[in-house]
């Protein structure tokens, strides 16, 4: 077995590249590009203002403004000066904003002029220059050095902020040693420096820093497509920039791949793609192997940590109904509602371990001790909230989130079966079924669904799923809905839609 790299610092890596290849592009948006000497010297400047202005290591600074190269050379110029970074989803209410910038305790609040006014202790400083202090007004001069910082694993990373629809979403705190496992498989992946990942998520995000950190680590260029996802942009963009690696959520992987015209792109540069947050349906998984060149990598796994499972498609392909073998180093377990260990083949919570596992939730130990279960020898393992099954193989069958299960009469409702069923149907796009109050049952399941074409008939639509399903989980009711809620990284809002169905139906 190789022997596990020794941690670096991510941004110590940077001044390496900086004097190996400093001319090699590091970061390119549009028109505008960045190379890795330019990103060393940003990022010592953006270190020594912050350190300028009293700020220590282990303190954070916020950031809330969309993908830019100012983002990223801010982002990593924080890293540098020792200090953590909480990248908040603009997407966010304003009161979630100000509860986010004063739970993370920054004192430096990063934004660009499309966030809304709404008060806060925190000083802004607007990297679009569009008002006071601008970023070029905020930083040291040119040539301005920081001192240096020696990074240890365990300090914080970054505090990434669960995507809560109400209340102040959790600050899950992440060290430095979580980025660094990440980072340490990417060989493996084909990361190195003549990569070019292309990014078309926000860099907010947990699922599109499990792809940039890698490439900027490993010394190749990360790209930054459009804030706005187009399709036809995204394959645009990648066949000009020659790209070899994405990160791209299961939605967009339906929309690039429903394009007419897909085929005509030239793809051959791809080596490989990834994708997590959100279920990744078979035929899908199916469809990208056979039409997009390149491997296929789906991540299962949490923010927080824990336990993670990969599926290598390319390599596994009749496999892909579930999300995969645990990854090495990964201890995985399955546990009932009281807490114990079920049995093999049995459908249980998943618990991980492993050397990736937040230290906890920033400032809220009361949750970070729910997140926790411990063996009969005390060993951590953070709850995922999912249940599953493994296979003989050691293969993950997802069934849903333990929230989402819907127990109705007193069995167990898996919602992912019955939108599985309805997905099958021709006129069906998109299907989602949650379990709303019944006073018969308990719960009862009900679905929502996207129609392919209009004029669909939803009595005949329920009345077919309902005789391909069981007794006890036949849909009680089925609503037309023109897109399904999500959150920026793609996931299905499926607490909106309950509420939506309760605030509609007596």
């Amino acid at each position: 077995m190789d022997q596990p790299l020794p941690f670096q610092a991510i941004a110590d890596l940077v001044r390496h590249h900086a004097f190996a290849r400093p001319r090699q592009p590091a970061l390119v948006q549009g028109q505008r590009s960045v190379d890795w000497g330019q990103l060393h010297t940003m990022m010592d400047r953006v270190a020594a203002s912050l350190q300028r202005d009293g700020i220590k290591p282990n303190q954070t600074v916020a950031i809330c403004a969309a993908n830019s190269l100012e983002y990223a050379a801010v982002f990593l110029g924080a890293l540098r000066a020792g200090a953590a970074v909480a990248p908040l989803q603009t997407g966010s209410l304003s009161s979630q904003l100000a509860g986010m910038v004063a739970d993370s305790g920054a004192k430096h609040f990063f934004v660009d002029g499309a966030l809304p006014a709404f008060a806060t202790g925190a000083r802004r400083i607007y990297m679009d220059g569009s008002g006071s202090p601008s970023l070029a007004d905020w930083l040291a001069p040119e040539g301005a050095r920081p001192k240096p910082v020696r990074t240890r694993p365990h300090w914080p990373f970054n505090i990434i902020y669960s995507s809560g629809t109400t209340g102040i979403p959790k600050g899950i705190v992440q060290p430095h040693s979580m980025r660094w496992a990440h980072v340490a498989r990417a060989e493996s992946y084909g990361y190195g420096p003549n990569t070019v990942t292309l990014i078309a998520t926000s860099l907010c995000s947990n699922t599109t820093l499990v792809c940039f950190f890698p490439t900027i680590a490993r010394g190749g260029c990360v790209v930054l497509a459009p804030p706005k996802f187009d399709a036809a942009t995204y394959l645009a963009l990648a066949e000009k920039v020659h790209a070899t690696h994405t990160m791209l959520v299961p939605v967009q992987y339906q929309r690039l791949m429903a394009r007419p015209e897909f085929d005509d792109y030239n793809l051959s540069s791809f080596v490989m793609k990834f994708c997590t947050s959100a279920p990744f349906h078979a035929p899908l998984k199916a469809d990208v192997l056979e039409r997009w060149p390149g491997g296929l990598v789906e991540f299962y796994g949490m923010t927080e940590g824990g336990g993670s499972c990969i599926l290598e498609a390319h390599n596994f392909p009749d496999k892909l109904h579930t999300v995969g073998r645990p990854a090495e180093g990964h201890d995985i377990r399955l546990v009932d509602e009281e807490g114990r260990e079920v049995p093999s083949g049995q459908v249980g919570e998943l618990v991980g371990r492993s050397g990736s596992m937040m230290t906890g939730y920033h400032n809220q130990p009361g949750k970070t001790r729910e997140a926790e279960w411990f063996d009969i020898v005390g060993n951590r393992f953070i709850r995922t909230g999912d249940t599953g099954r493994f296979d003989a193989d050691g293969f993950l069958t997802l069934m849903d989130r333990r929230k989402d299960m819907v127990i109705s009469g007193g069995f167990n409702i898996y919602p992912s079966d019955l939108e599985a069923i309805l997905r099958k149907h021709p006129g069906v796009s998109d299907a989602a079924v949650v379990g709303v109050p019944s006073l018969e049952w308990g719960e009862t399941p009900v679905a929502f669904v996207v129609p392919a074409a209009p004029a669909l008939d939803t009595r005949a639509l329920r009345d077919w799923a309902n005789a391909q399903l069981g007794k006890t989980q036949r849909l009680s009711d089925l609503r037309l809905i023109q897109a399904l809620p999500r959150s920026e990284i793609g996931k299905v809002l499926k607490r909106q839609l309950r509420d939506e169905y309760r605030a509609l139906t007596p």
